[in-house]
């Protein structure tokens, strides 16, 4: 079994239509252990209190250096992007990181492509849902969601991981690591 197949310790939590999974709700046990394989510090935030590295404010994850910040209503969705962020950056842009985590659009594309598959590290959440709540939150895709771009669409993403030694080469397996 690989790390991307890794059995879930429960089920997904099931959507309330229109909403979207919160670090709240999830607990964040699997995400501290998930961050911490990649060096990523957890900081939980005060409800209502400015989350520190927010680049978009309101309740989205905000990233200073090695530091994820997140509160109760923070988007599970918005926390593994910001990580994947870090993962998929090189090592001068992660020395210097302050809220703008930057990047191209083939980086982007990564990132996306990696949440997904980083989901599936979360008790209570797996590709499923993340796609899911991708969609509600309103990241856009050519093919009209996040599922049919990750299953139809994605290989330049696939590719960009594969090569930045982030994916193993079967395209589906995460190696837990950050990009050299």
């Amino acid at each position: 079994m690989n790390d991307a197949d890794t059995v879930r310790q429960t089920d997904p939590v099931v959507p309330t239509p229109g909403a979207v999974l919160t670090v709240g709700t999830l607990g964040q046990a699997s995400l501290r252990a998930l961050l911490e394989r990649l060096g990523i510090e957890l900081v939980s935030v005060a409800d209502g209190a400015a989350i520190p590295g927010s680049f978009w404010g309101d309740e989205e994850a905000g990233l200073l250096g090695d530091r994820l910040y997140v509160r109760a209503d923070t988007p599970v969705h918005s926390a593994l992007h910001e990580a994947g962020h870090y993962v998929c950056m090189d090592a001068d842009r992660r020395a210097g990181l302050d809220t703008n985590a930057g990047g191209d659009y083939d980086e982007e594309n990564a990132v996306c492509y990696w949440q997904i598959l980083a989901a599936d590290a979360l008790a209570g959440m797996d590709r499923q849902r993340m796609c899911a709540d991708m969609d509600a939150w309103g990241y856009t895709f050519r093919l009209g969601s996040a599922a049919a771009w990750f299953a139809e669409d994605a290989e330049d993403a696939r590719l960009w991981l594969i090569d930045a030694g982030v994916l193993a080469p079967d395209g589906r397996t995460l190696r837990y690591t950050l990009r050299s």
